[in-house]
């Protein structure tokens, strides 16, 4: 069945640009209305622009508690509700574990995951009062398996899985859904370094598109997926399914 938002007021974070963008295009054309938010202004100020009035953009600090609530604040203003939330902000550095600045590990912490917890914690009311809602966070294929050099992102987006999980026992009392996708390598700014769409280290060879994440965010948003909470999806091209081989031998089957 088609995915259908219509009626349901979304908040996506870190929605200036790449997943969140294509996340709160997507909903906006699925009848949502939706509230945009970054630290990123002109941006998000013109994402926000060009989706007409079904949304609204607001600064936002995911790591603050007031800035939480002055964005829920926004969405019930605007649009009189709030249904679901996209824990999508997210900033990401790699290095060795023995090399790793304990700053930055505090930072990616701060922005990945206590961000999302003050978020599920922020909109809990607000969805109680609604009857239900959905929570989506974004994770990441590191939060599935380990990856070299992802000491600090991954303990992050593992730690997401974990809250993930909990909120959804939490919060399943109240109808509230609580999901988390893991994207592999997608085409956004954080691997614009690869150069490449070209992906060989996935079952699918290349490096997925923001509109693919964007799909699956919102058919958990959607009531199609009622039954499915505390759920771990990835959108990774078949990356976490296992080690790829480098050599297939004559005469087998893959």
């Amino acid at each position: 069945m088609p995915v259908d938002l219509t009626g349901k007021v979304a908040l996506v974070t870190g929605a200036a640009r790449g997943m969140g963008e294509a996340e709160a295009r997507l909903f906006a054309a699925l009848g949502a209305k939706v509230v945009l938010t970054d630290v990123l202004e002109a941006e998000g100020e013109e994402t926000a622009a060009s989706l007409g009035a079904a949304a609204r953009f607001v600064r936002h600090d995911v790591t603050d508690d007031e800035s939480w609530a002055a964005a829920v604040a926004a969405a019930r203003d605007a649009f009189g509700r709030l249904d679901v939330l996209v824990n999508n902000a997210a900033i990401y550095s790699t290095s060795p574990i023995t090399e790793e600045d304990p700053a930055r590990l505090e930072a990616i912490l701060r922005v990945n995951l206590i961000g999302p917890f003050l978020g599920v914690r922020a909109v809990a009311g607000a969805m109680r009062e609604n009857g239900g809602g959905s929570i989506v966070n974004i994770s990441s294929q590191a939060g599935l398996q380990g990856i070299w050099g992802h000491g600090a992102y991954g303990a992050a987006k593992w730690g997401l899985r974990g809250l993930t999980r909990t909120a959804a026992l939490e919060l399943g009392a109240d109808g509230i859904r609580v999901n988390s996708v893991h994207p592999g390598a997608i085409a956004t700014a954080m691997t614009a370094h690869l150069g490449t769409k070209e992906h060989p280290g996935t079952p699918l060879g290349r490096v997925g598109e923001p509109e693919e994440v964007a799909r699956l965010v919102a058919f958990l948003a959607s009531d199609e997926s009622s039954y499915l909470s505390g759920a771990e999806l990835a959108v990774d091209g078949g990356a976490s399914a296992g080690r790829m081989p480098l050599l297939t031998p004559k005469g087998t089957d893959t």
